[in-house]
């Protein structure tokens, strides 16, 4: 415990990265980054400026790894999941915590697709589909959720790390064939579909309260959508009308090259447009009473299930801007796939 105004001393041994952490609650175990400083070097020391009128801190530095290639580290804590600005009646607001984790930086594209899927059904993977993209740096596309699920596990098993999903309860048989709704090791630290309250604290990219990752316009010079700045009831769109320009080379579908637009906070692309994305949960509307959280607690995972569809996330090429909103939720059932749905990985921190 540590209080007033004292000096912390962490020690770290030469070439060993630590985060410094604290909470205020030991028996809650909500961990924060203090800063985004990493401890390199040994000792390493700063000041706590608490003052008798703030909670008490405890402090911890844990080991941690580099940003895996290609990802970005979406820091713990609480954020608000939903939100009012225009009615979403399956989107109630409330506050949920999540643990820090990685998130693919981009959308799978259709080479990394390719890729992972060569070596997956030489390994004895068995997808429904090859997949599609309209070119090797656009978004994969045709891949439902049961294909998403097993090509990340071919991913991690490529990349020597523990699959995430099983056919078994006692966790020993990889998936890799069939539609069926897999057992899950959380703790594996291999890729996996992020869930619905993942996806969403990483589409925000620390920005609370808003429509879109960065504010509350939205036009397309800022993602990949079906603009409709006259003609339409949404005034939150500043268009142009039609097809986005950067997606329209090339003909249809309009998807676009993944990063080609600014990314969000957390060093994020296209969690507006270009295509949906597949998360893990099951989909349920809030529960009664009205305004009731679909989502709440620490990590929420969604229903148990087995329910008829699975959740996906952030707009698409062919969508109106409603669809980009952080907050919209839609569903499909997990054996559809069509030119507007992809998907990108999570993996544990």
């Amino acid at each position: 415990m540590v209080s007033g105004n004292p000096q912390l001393l962490i020690q770290s041994d030469t070439g060993i990265t630590n985060q410094i952490q604290y909470c205020t609650n030991l028996s809650q175990g909500w961990w924060l980054a203090l800063t985004n400083v990493v401890v390199a070097e040994s000792p390493y020391c700063f000041v706590d400026l608490a003052t008798p009128s703030l909670p008490q801190r405890f402090y911890r530095a844990r080991v941690v790894s580099p940003t895996p290639s290609g990802m970005a580290l979406i820091p713990a804590g609480l954020f608000t999941i939903g939100d009012t600005l225009d009615g979403e009646s399956d989107a109630p607001p409330t506050n949920v915590y999540v643990s820090a984790f990685y998130m693919d930086a981009n959308l799978v594209s259709y080479s990394q697709w390719q890729t992972v899927y060569t070596w997956a059904t030489s390994h004895g993977y068995n997808f429904r589909d090859p997949g599609y993209g309209k070119a090797a740096n656009n978004p994969v596309l045709r891949v439902d959720w049961y294909a998403a699920v097993k090509w990340s596990n071919a991913r991690s098993q490529q990349a020597s790390l523990t699959p995430v999903y099983y056919t078994d309860a006692a966790l020993t048989r990889v998936y890799t064939n069939g539609e069926v709704t897999p057992y899950v090791k959380w703790a594996a630290n291999g890729y996996r579909l992020p869930t619905e309250a993942e996806w969403e604290k990483a589409a925000r990219g620390g920005l609370s309260g808003h429509r879109f990752p960065w504010g509350d316009t939205i036009s397309e010079s800022q993602a990949n959508y079906y603009g409709c700045a006259s003609g339409c009831a949404f005034n939150y769109d500043l268009g142009p009308n039609g097809p986005n320009a950067v997606g329209a080379i090339g003909g249809s579908p309009y998807t676009s090259p993944v990063g080609s637009f600014a990314a969000n906070g957390y060093g994020l692309y296209d969690m507006a447009g270009n295509a949906f994305e597949w998360c893990w949960d099951w989909y349920a509307a809030p529960t009664f009473p009205p305004g009731s959280p679909y989502l709440s607690g620490t990590d929420p995972r969604g229903p148990a299930g087995p329910l008829s569809d699975r959740v996906v996330r952030g707009g698409d090429w062919v969508d109106l801007a409603a669809a980009a909103k952080c907050a919209l939720r839609y569903y499909f059932q997990p054996t559809h796939e069509d030119l507007t749905i992809g998907f990108r990985c999570a993996m544990r921190f």
